[in-house]
């Protein structure tokens, strides 16, 4: 579905064929909107996202929350009995002519890049919201909650044609300015016109992520993940190297199981089109490809140690969320 005003006769369509939409369709529901990203400031704090951090033995059994660049170099101290001797300071040990082990300590102000897909068919949903406004709901209450614990936020959004950035800043100020910018690039009258899916756009946009991200950063990244291709997986897997990644993957009921067997009415501009469901193979078929997808974001996720948080456009995004991180082992 690829503009908004026919996502929104989608929903009228599914109104008649029994389904369970929006009571109304509003507009907080197709475009987010800056008040409601401020709103849900509080909700944030249910969220803890030092629960993804990935631990690491360091020396002297130190167990750090962080990956990559975690850890920065504090002082040198003499040796004692019971020191790692991968930490010795070999100049200082040079210059005094007497052993001495470095220490380090914790970065108090980690990274977090929030990168927010807005390609057209993100301006879609039968149920619940847009997956574009369930997408700025989960990133506004994880920048939210990133401010709250002292880390710094940058924000990337990405649509079909350009995309925006904002380095990793602390403060209120930094987040507000970041929901600014997803409640605005989310309106659907900025969308463009109707035109030919680009596959490459989202490939483009990991890699764009990978050469701004900073090592040791926590990047989460909110899409429904169309057009996945070999190209970004290696992106993604070379980030998850040296940064902490969560890929929530969004989507609409529909989009992983057709209607019941039938034939159903669905408005589509001043058309009326027919819904044929009847044929079984068709519905496993469908379903069986939408699984295909959804497993392949998730054996990436596995095999390069990422986390993996599926959303649909009818759950609530703080529920998902402090499911999804809370499964995380610590």
């Amino acid at each position: 579905m690829k503009t908004a005003r026919r996502g929104q006769h989608v929903l009228r369509g599914l109104r008649d064929i029994g389904s369970e939409p929006p009571h109304t369709v509003v507009s907080d529901r197709i475009q987010p909107a800056t008040s409601d990203l401020i709103a849900l400031r509080h909700a944030a704090e249910g969220l803890d996202l030092r629960a993804t951090r990935v631990r690491s033995l360091q020396g002297q059994n130190y167990l750090s929350p962080f990956k990559g660049r975690g850890m920065e170099f504090d002082e040198s101290r003499p040796y004692t009995p019971g020191d790692d001797i991968r930490r010795l300071d070999w100049r200082v040990t040079a210059r005094t002519g007497k052993p001495h082990t470095k220490l380090f300590r914790e970065e108090r102000e980690r990274p977090v890049i929030i990168a927010v897909d807005y390609r057209p068919a993100m301006f879609f949903a039968t149920q619940g919201s847009f997956k574009s406004v369930v997408a700025a709901r989960c990133a506004a209450l994880l920048a939210w909650r990133a401010a709250q614990q002292g880390d710094r936020l940058g924000g990337f959004i990405f649509s079909q044609q350009e995309h925006w950035e904002g380095r990793p800043r602390l403060g209120s100020a930094a987040t507000l300015h970041f929901l600014q910018q997803l409640a605005t690039r989310g309106q659907i009258d900025r969308q463009p016109a109707e035109r030919e899916a680009n596959p490459g756009a989202f490939n483009k946009a990991v890699a764009r992520l990978r050469r701004v991200a900073r090592p040791g950063s926590l990047i989460v990244l909110i899409s429904d993940f169309r057009h996945l291709g070999a190209s970004a997986e290696a992106h993604l897997a070379q980030l998850s190297r040296h940064n902490e990644l969560v890929l929530i993957f969004v989507y609409d009921p529909l989009e992983a199981h057709l209607p019941p067997a039938g034939q159903y009415r669905v408005a589509e501009h001043e058309r009326e089109l027919t819904l044929d469901t009847r044929s079984e193979r068709a519905r496993s078929g469908y379903a069986e490809r939408f699984s295909r997808r959804q497993n392949r974001i998730q054996h990436l996720c596995l095999r390069h140690r990422m986390i993996f948080l599926p959303c649909a456009t009818n759950d609530d995004p703080l529920l998902r969320l402090q499911q999804g991180l809370r499964l995380r082992q610590p």
